[in-house]
């Protein structure tokens, strides 16, 4: 159901944009967002992203990620700049149900998960 690509190695300091797209359509769709897994560490929300463009940030993506989403694409958009080697790891994306309509953007549940792709910062 979900769909992402962009994934790729860098170098510190330059940037990468993640894709992913749904095939469900964004009006059943309250959140999608964007996690991620680094090497000896838990899975971990970078942004999300809710239909009416409500966003919330980890606090090492704040300043340098973005998040977007093209509803009319069922697409939701990271990008990422000033890449840190600590960036590394699989990332991928999510999207929560219409019954996380009311909730914050930190309490979103997500059903749907993307297969990961995988995001390598060199010195």
């Amino acid at each position: 159901q979900l769909q992402a690509s962009g994934g790729g190695l860098v170098e510190a300091g330059e940037s990468l944009r993640l894709s992913c797209t749904s095939s469900e359509s964004s009006d059943d769709l309250a959140f999608m967002a964007w996690h991620r897994q680094s090497p000896g560490k838990q899975r971990e929300l970078v942004a999300t992203i809710s239909r009416s463009g409500r966003t919330l940030y980890g606090d090492f993506a704040k300043g340098r990620f973005t998040i977007s989403r093209d509803n009319a694409k069922n697409m939701v958009i990271l990008q990422m700049n000033n890449l840190k080697i600590e960036d590394t790891g699989v990332y991928y994306c999510a999207a929560a149900s219409t019954h996380s309509a009311y909730v914050p953007p930190s309490r979103a549940y997500y059903e749907y998960w993307g297969q990961g792709t995988q995001v390598t910062v060199s010195s």
